[in-house]
C-alpha cells in the first residue's frame, strides 16, 4: 500500500513539474524582442572627423536594460567613446562609409538590433592657383614727357620715379586677376600674391630691376572698374589707401617678392567687385625703381602669381 502511494506521489510531482516546464515555454516563446532605433543617417565633412549618434529603444518586457553601439564596416576603426550609453560619439572618421549596429537589451534578456550609415566627404578647401599668361589686366601705367605713357603689352610693370630726356618719368603697375570661379558664398582662407623681378629691365638704369635709396612699395586694392585697353595716368582707377599694403625698401639688385599676404584685400574683393592691385613707391621721387615681370614676359614662371584658398 505504502509502495502504490508513494508511486502515485512520484507521478503527481514529475506531472506538475512538466507542467511547469511547459507553461514556462509557453511564456518565453510568447515574450516580444525589443525594437532598436539608431537613428537617422549621418554626415560629416572633413575637416571635421566626428559625429554623435543617438538611439532609442522599446520593449513589452519591462525595460532597456543595456545599450551597445559597434561597428559593422568602414574604411578605418572609428572611436565610440561610450559603446554602452543611448547616445555617443564616434570620431577617429576619415573619408569613406560606416555602417554601425545598435543593439537593446530588455529585462528579459531578449535583444533588438538596428543599423545607422555615416557618410564621410573630402575636405571642402580648396586652392586656386592663378598664374595667367597675356592677361589684358594687366598694365604699365606711366607719365613720361608730360603726357600718357601707357602700354597695355608691355612684358614688365614697376613702380618708379626716373627722368626720360630730363622730364619726370613716373610708372605704376595696374593688374587683375579672374577668380570668378569662386562661388559668392565662399570664405577666402587666405591669398599669397607673388611678383618677380624683371631680369631685363626696360626702365630704370636698364640692367638692375630695383635701384634707388627709397624704392618701398604700396600695394593697394583698386576700388573702380577700369578699362585696360583706356586706362592712364590721367584716369587711373582710384585705390584704397587704408587697406593698402607696405614693401619695404630694398638694396638689391633683384628681388621677388613672394607670398605677399593679401588675405584681406582679397576677401574684400571676393565679397564685392574684384578690381584688381594697384603697385606704386610710397615716395615717388627719382631715382628709384622696382621692375616685375609682366603675364606678358618671355619666361612664364615669371609672370604674376596668385594662390588662394578658400572653403
Amino acid at each position: 500500500m505504502k509502495s502504490v502511494l508513494k508511486s502515485s506521489l512520484f507521478c503527481l510531482l514529475v506531472s506538475f513539474i512538466f507542467t511547469a516546464c511547459q507553461k514556462d515555454i509557453v511564456n518565453s516563446s510568447a515574450l516580444t524582442p525589443p525594437v532598436a532605433n539608431a537613428g537617422n543617417s549621418q554626415a560629416a565633412q572633413l575637416p571635421s572627423n566626428s559625429v554623435t549618434l543617438t538611439g532609442t529603444g522599446t520593449t513589452t518586457n519591462g525595460s532597456i536594460v543595456g545599450y551597445l553601439w559597434s561597428l559593422i564596416s568602414g574604411p578605418n576603426l572609428p572611436v565610440i567613446a561610450t559603446p554602452s550609453a543611448p547616445t555617443t560619439t564616434v570620431s577617429n572618421l576619415v573619408n569613406g562609409s560606416y555602417l554601425l549596429q545598435f543593439m537593446v537589451i530588455d529585462e528579459a534578456g531578449l535583444t533588438g538590433v538596428d543599423t545607422v550609415s555615416i557618410s564621410v566627404s573630402g575636405s571642402s578647401i580648396q586652392t586656386l592657383v592663378l598664374q595667367p599668361s597675356n592677361n589684358a589686366y594687366d598694365v604699365h601705367v606711366s607719365f613720361i614727357n608730360g603726357g600718357n605713357g601707357t602700354d597695355p603689352n608691355a612684358p614688365e610693370f614697376s613702380g618708379g620715379a626716373w627722368t626720360s630726356g630730363g622730364t619726370p618719368l613716373l610708372t605704376r603697375g595696374a593688374f587683375k586677376f579672374d577668380f570668378s570661379v569662386i562661388p559668392a558664398s565662399a570664405t577666402i582662407l587666405s591669398a599669397k600674391l607673388t611678383l618677380y623681378s624683371n631680369p631685363t629691365p626696360l626702365n630704370g638704369n636698364l640692367v638692375d630691376a630695383n635701384s634707388g635709396t627709397a624704392n618701398a612699395l604700396y600695394l593697394e586694392r583698386i576700388t573702380n572698374s577700369w578699362n585696360p585697353a583706356t586706362i592712364s595716368w590721367s584716369n587711373q582707377p582710384a585705390t584704397d589707401l587704408a587697406s593698402q599694403i607696405s614693401l619695404p625698401h630694398t638694396d638689391l639688385h633683384f628681388l621677388d617678392l613672394v607670398d605677399i599676404d593679401v588675405t584681406n584685400l582679397v576677401a574684400t574683393m571676393s565679397a564685392t567687385n574684384n578690381y584688381g592691385f594697384m603697385i606704386r613707391l610710397q615716395n615717388e621721387i627719382a631715382y628709384n625703381i622696382r621692375i616685375f615681370a609682366s603675364s606678358r614676359y618671355s619666361d612664364a614662371s615669371k609672370h604674376p602669381k596668385l594662390v588662394i584658398t578658400y572653403q
